[in-house]
């Protein structure tokens, strides 16, 4: 069995694209363990800009119709026909309906993976769009599809409102505990987030606002958001409207080593999504010893109070988050936080290690596999 994980894009780490940074990992993991994996993305750029991995690349160019896949991907995929298993990347994308109506015809097994697109909330944007695509389009890929991947219990709720099926399985990611950090004893409780700064996606106006409430009472915190997108602008202009001033940071894309050098200055990890498949930044975070705290539409936030790895900050509204981070911030004033930066690694290492979560999806790879087969 040989795993062709579709994307758009290039798969490159080094990217604001939360789908791209998860199958470069995904797939890294999937070839270190011996499986036969390549990434094939679509793109209108067919440049290899991106660092060395140790998976092989294969890139298609974007056809300005977006319902087309082009001929040289469909003779590549005819000539692996019979060998290999398709995951396509995504929701709600034309040219992979194109592509699974292509996978179909032919006979070869493919799943879905929709990363928080099939989340009820995520489909209220642009819903009555949305709607009449799904009933065109997406209803018949989901059809021909062996199975729906689903990264966390919000999806598979959103799309069962949606779709009622019993193709949803659900498995999360895994992710590799990174070094646990050394504890920066500035005296300063420092509140982060990293990722992506979209504002109705990951809910960071409700953390300002939420941290602009608690700051009030602990005028000497600092909240520091890493990372960039089309939200930043009205996210500083929210921020001065609240008169944050020094006590908030926008850091911009960080990567590598200059990230998790900042990560490892943040007192607790702060995530007030509206929806997510699953939070990769969380789970970072979590790794280097710092305690979460996370809406419920982050679907870690079971994990997070089984593990007594942080505080659920219930939809994540402004109340909410500044009710967080009171009570991690008395918390912190006596021990650190220290026993629940522990947990959090505890937390990663044994719900989210790799070679879990590989076993898991390699048997539902054989699974839609042989019913293909069958059929």
């Amino acid at each position: 069995m040989e795993i062709i994980h579709l994307i758009l894009g290039k798969a490159n780490p080094a990217r604001m694209n939360g789908v791209n940074k998860v199958v470069h990992e995904l797939a890294t993991q999937q070839q270190q363990a011996g499986m036969a994996v390549e990434v094939w993305g679509f793109t209108a750029h067919m440049v290899h800009n991106y660092p060395e991995r140790v998976y092989k690349t294969r890139l298609f160019e974007a056809s300005p119709n977006p319902f087309r896949v082009g001929q040289s991907w469909k003779e590549a995929m005819l000539a692996r026909r019979g060998e290999v298993i398709v995951q396509l990347h995504g929701g709600f994308v034309p040219r992979f309906y194109a592509a699974a109506r292509f996978l179909q015809q032919h006979h070869i097994p493919y799943l879905i993976t929709p990363h928080g697109n099939y989340n009820w909330h995520a489909l209220q944007r642009n819903f009555f769009q949305k709607k009449l695509y799904f009933r065109l389009f997406e209803s018949r890929l989901l059809a021909g599809a062996g199975a729906v991947h689903m990264l966390g219990q919000s999806e598979v709720d959103g799309l069962q409102r949606l779709y009622p099926n019993q193709k949803s399985v659900m498995v999360p990611y895994g992710y590799n505990a990174m070094p646990e950090r050394i504890t920066h004893d500035t005296g300063t409780f420092t509140v982060g987030f990293c990722g992506r700064l979209d504002i109705d996606h990951k809910g960071i106006d409700r953390l300002i606002e939420g941290f602009a409430e608690f700051a009030k009472t602990v005028p000497s915190a600092r909240l520091w958001l890493i990372g960039d997108g089309p939200d930043r602008q009205p996210l500083e202009d929210l921020a001065n409207r609240l008169d944050l001033g020094d006590s908030v940071k926008f850091w911009g894309g960080q990567y590598g080593s200059d990230k998790f050098e900042l990560l490892y200055g943040c007192s607790v990890f702060v995530h007030a999504s509206r929806y997510e498949g699953l939070p990769v930044s969380v789970l970072e975070a979590a790794s280097l010893g710092i305690p979460c705290l996370v809406s419920e539409a982050t679907n870690l936030a079971n994990e997070i109070r089984t593990y007594e790895a942080g505080w659920v900050a219930g939809e994540g509204t402004p109340p909410e988050v500044t009710d967080g981070l009171n009570r991690l911030y008395a918390q912190w004033l006596i021990d650190g936080l220290r026993p629940l930066g522990q947990n959090a690694r505890r937390m990663v290492q044994e719900e989210f290690n790799w070679p879990r979560q590989l076993d898991r999806l390699n048997q539902l790879y054989e699974k839609v596999m042989s019913e293909c087969v069958n059929e």
